[in-house]
């Protein structure tokens, strides 16, 4: 009954798939071990990678005295049974996982004792630690950031399984179970588990691996850094107009079945990156927005689909809302005054544009100190030019 990926565990550092940036001959880790030295670090990087697998093999190797932890279920109590064993045995690593969800209590239990080096720490987690780690906990440790793995990564370490199990599978099904894993090694060694499992004479075909899992493992977790560097990724597309980019990222955003992260992400996009390029693309978007939400999903991706090609597609300008963000600047700064009699309420010396030819009249409405201050400076498009062209039309006569 014992898993594949319980049972080819690596034992050594060099048994691990992937990371040569760290792992190899003369690299970081294999030095570490061969000066038989240990040091507090954090490990981060997408699920599937290799995090505990390292830090396993590291403590091995070095035959080091070790307590596995992890930061969400283990209680203050279990942390204060480890220090108790370390202050017995003079030194203990303590492996925890998930790091970024330890509270205080036990970052300020532990922090005494990884200055006196009485606990030798080694973080685990999926997010930024620069972001999400207690800048106490994190100044004590080495930082390192595992890299996603290749297909060829994957297949390399199935291969090594598949020979040792002597299971019979094609080569196509092999690259099959590399693309759908998504560089997640774990989840690849499992489906070759459960597909081994769901065979009757230990043979593994296609048609056995896909009606087990057809849908790729890609790391799109709401409620960490990889959702929001698909966010990121989406708005940064569609801001540099790549539709093809774009319409990929939307992909995996709707396969992790998170509309309303996608609806917000896009109103924003509407207004901050194509703005007065093309004014009816916000209109547009909420319509988009409120067709998706009335039929759902999997329909709901034939208006997002559309209405995300027009916004890469359209011109981009961020000239108003950066405007405004240099008038909210001056506003905190104390750069203000005083508004003009001549249009504070009910004032008699107030000149009704809409009385006056082209519905325009020269009079002075910013405060006295900052009366010439602008704003405003114009992107280059079709529609700002435009505008451009009208207003200088208009107000000629007058300056």
């Amino acid at each position: 009954m014992e898993l594949l990926a319980n049972k080819y565990r690596p034992n050594k550092l060099n048994d691990i798939i992937g990371q040569s940036h760290i792992i190899g001959k003369n690299k970081i880790l294999n030095n570490l071990i061969k000066n038989k030295k240990l040091f507090s670090m954090i490990f981060y990087g997408k699920p599937g990678i290799g995090k505990t697998s390292i830090a396993y093999v590291l403590v091995k190797e070095l035959e080091l005295n070790h307590r596995f932890l992890n930061a969400t279920i283990n209680t203050k109590a279990d942390f204060e049974v480890v220090i108790q064993e370390a202050k017995l045995y003079g030194e203990m690593v303590v492996i925890i996982d998930e790091i970024h969800r330890m509270n205080k209590d036990k970052q300020d239990l532990l922090l005494p004792y990884l200055e006196s080096g009485l606990i030798i720490l080694i973080g685990l987690t999926t997010s930024n630690p620069y972001h999400v780690i207690n800048p106490a906990i994190r100044s004590r440790c080495q930082i390192f950031e595992l890299k996603e793995l290749s297909k060829e990564d994957i297949i390399t370490g199935l291969k090594k399984i598949i020979k040792k199990e002597n299971i019979n599978i094609d080569n196509d099904s092999i690259e099959y179970i590399a693309n759908i894993s998504s560089g997640d090694y774990r989840f690849a060694i499992n489906l070759l588990d459960m597909a081994l499992a769901s065979s009757s004479n230990s043979s593994i075909n296609m048609e056995i691996l896909k009606s087990i899992n057809s849908k790729p493992a890609f790391f799109s977790d709401k409620n960490e850094d990889g959702h929001y560097d698909v966010l990121s990724a989406f708005q940064k597309s569609i801001r540099g107009s790549d539709v093809n980019a774009s319409l990929h990222y939307l992909a995996r955003l709707i396969e992790s079945g998170d509309l309303d992260s996608i609806f917000r992400r896009m109103s924003v996009i509407a207004y901050e990156d194509i703005g007065l390029a093309n004014p009816s693309i916000g209109p547009k978007v909420m319509a988009a927005i409120s067709a998706a939400q009335s039929v759902g999903l999997p329909e709901a991706r034939i208006p997002l689909g559309t209405i995300v090609c027009e916004m890469a597609l359209s011109p981009k300008s961020n000239s108003a809302h950066i405007a405004l963000d240099n008038a909210l600047n001056d506003i905190r700064k104390g750069n203000t005054g005083n508004v003009p009699n001549h249009i504070k309420t009910s004032s008699k010396a107030y000149k009704y544009p809409h009385d006056y030819p082209n519905n325009y009249v020269k009079q002075q409405y910013l405060p006295d100190n900052i009366k010439n201050k602008k704003y405003y400076v114009p992107s280059h498009n079709k529609y700002e030019d435009n505008l451009n062209k009208l207003h200088n039309e208009i107000t000629k006569d007058l300056n």
